[in-house]
């Protein structure tokens, strides 16, 4: 992908992985930089003929009542970033600030800002010159905004903060001079338009999304593999069961899972010969599977519209001449949906270590050895796999509790409803890694299970992500350390040969 040109109405979602991961460079839109003058011209006619400006002229939150001199305008901006950056905790990962910055300069090329369009250009400069705040990842309630986070990216910009460069955590100041660049001193307005906001939590909840819509293309092949090695029955997963109950995620799943055993001769081998009915981690894939899909569906529509919204306070209308002050910046969409994406993965992390135990269980695996071992009891096998499974699956429960539910009432009580909702994304963020374990911890002992039927062989797309399994990881003659080979495997399944071989 090639440069990203924002404009504050047009941004993707692929296109926000590509600036995160990718390093795609930046450009602001002739369109935006239109708006943005637009805007600012407003609000200095406003504040010359003396209007009384929320966050402009006055004091935050309960502090809005004391208006604020002319010539303190810039300080008052200036003070705000120094004293909201609270942040505490591990920094977040570079995706998330490229992430975060890039959000954060779309919502101002929206034009409702009223900053200039110099402040626009420096934050897309930092973040094409791959300078990247040192932002805590701890410290937002989600409601004025992500006020700690984007303060601490925020101070950046004005000089005062800390940033990596070139592998390096240094001041600010020391990278703009090895740069050949000067900090901003912000203006009126200014500092509030760069922090009330929801990008913080945006930017994870997106980063997010686009890995657990991989995800759950993975996890229909994990089954589908574990389905093969067990034996399991393919009727579960004719169109005409799913035709008469048409949700399409449901669809989806159950076409997959029968594509992947497609012509696979264990299947054959068997086919009418087994019990009726497969338990349920296996029969119902398609449903569970499904309504993940459905429930990622709905989690994308809220974040497409919010990574082109307005989310800060107050508002400028420049063709209609208004300033008027509102509540765009409260997370409570980001925070519902992200709890919603932790609960659904948590799911399907639920369902995925059933799997694992009917692979393991010499009464459930049809006749496989105990614990997928060539030589129980002398040897363990893969019976620690599923122990750390269940260890991961048990502490996503834990975490999918909602944090939005949560309400904590800050500055004295003007601010008496939060979201939580950078707690909520980064609590998805952590299920999705272990999810992501559970399921690269099925693909090993599903693989080790398919080679334990030999001769007979699965379907040739099975067959052919099995070899490219065995590339990283070997078959299991004997007990050994797994933990490098399920990270070996965890590695595998972000990799762009895998998403080529899973996705169709």
């Amino acid at each position: 992908m090639g440069k990203i040109v924002i404009d504050g109405d047009n941004l993707k979602l692929d296109e926000i992985e590509s600036v995160a991961y990718k390093l795609s460079e930046v450009e602001l839109s002739s369109r935006s930089k239109t708006k943005i003058q637009k805007s600012r011209a407003l609000l200095k006619k406003l504040l010359k003929q003396g209007k009384r400006i929320y966050g402009v002229n006055t004091g935050f939150g309960s502090l809005s009542d004391i208006d604020i001199k002319d010539k303190d305008l810039s300080n008052l901006q200036m003070n705000m970033i120094r004293s909201h950056c609270t942040g505490v905790g591990e920094p977040f990962s570079e995706d998330i600030v490229r992430a975060m910055m890039l959000l954060r300069a779309n919502v101002l090329a929206k034009g409702y800002s009223g900053v200039r369009v110099e402040l626009v250009e420096f934050l897309i400069k930092l973040l094409n010159e791959r300078i990247h705040p040192f932002i805590p990842s701890q410290g937002s309630v989600g409601a004025s905004g992500d006020l700690a986070p984007l303060s601490h990216l925020a101070s950046v910009i004005i000089g005062e903060g800390k940033a990596y460069y070139k592998g390096k955590l240094l001041p600010s100041k020391e990278i703009f001079k090895n740069a050949g660049l000067s900090p901003l001193t912000l203006e009126a307005k200014e500092g509030i338009a760069l922090i009330n906001g929801t990008q913080t939590m945006t930017a994870i909840a997106s980063l997010s999304l686009l890995r657990t819509e991989r995800l759950i293309d993975t996890a229909d092949l994990a089954g589908a593999m574990t389905l093969d090695a067990l034996k399991g029955s393919i009727d579960p997963f004719d169109e005409k069961i799913h035709n008469v109950r048409p949700y399409e995620g449901q669809k989806l799943s159950a076409s997959r899972i029968k594509k992947f055993i497609e012509d696979s001769e264990l299947w054959n081998s068997h086919r009418g010969k087994l019990k009726i009915q497969d338990s349920y981690s296996l029969r119902c894939m398609p449903q569970v599977h499904g309504a993940i899909r459905e429930t990622l569906k709905f989690i994308r529509g809220i974040l497409e519209i919010e990574i082109n919204s307005a989310t800060e306070n107050p508002l400028i209308f420049s063709d209609e001449g208004e300033i008027l002050s509102g509540g765009n910046f409260h997370g409570e969409p980001i925070a519902l949906v992200s709890d919603f994406m932790g609960i659904a993965l948590t799911e399907l992390g639920n369902i995925s270590e059933r799997r694992i135990e009917r692979l393991m269980n010499p009464n459930l695996n049809e006749g496989l050895p105990a614990f997928l071992s060539k030589n129980p009891g002398l040897e363990s096998g893969l019976m620690l796999t599923h122990v750390t499974a269940a260890s991961l699956a048990s502490e996503n429960r834990t975490l999918s509790h909602p944090a939005s539910v949560d309400n904590i009432p800050i500055s004295a009580d003007q601010e008496d409803h939060v979201s939580m909702g950078v707690t909520s994304a980064r609590k998805a963020m952590k299920i999705l890694e272990n999810t992501e374990r559970i399921i690269s911890i099925e693909l090993l002992c599903a693989s080790q299970a398919l080679d334990l039927r030999k001769p007979l062989k699965s379907s040739p797309l099975i067959e052919k992500i099995l070899k490219m399994i065995r590339k990283k990881v070997p078959f299991i003659e004997k007990d050994r350390m797994l933990d490098q080979d399920i990270e070996e495997i965890f590695k595998l399944i972000h990799s762009p040969e895998w998403k080529k071989l899973i996705i169709f």
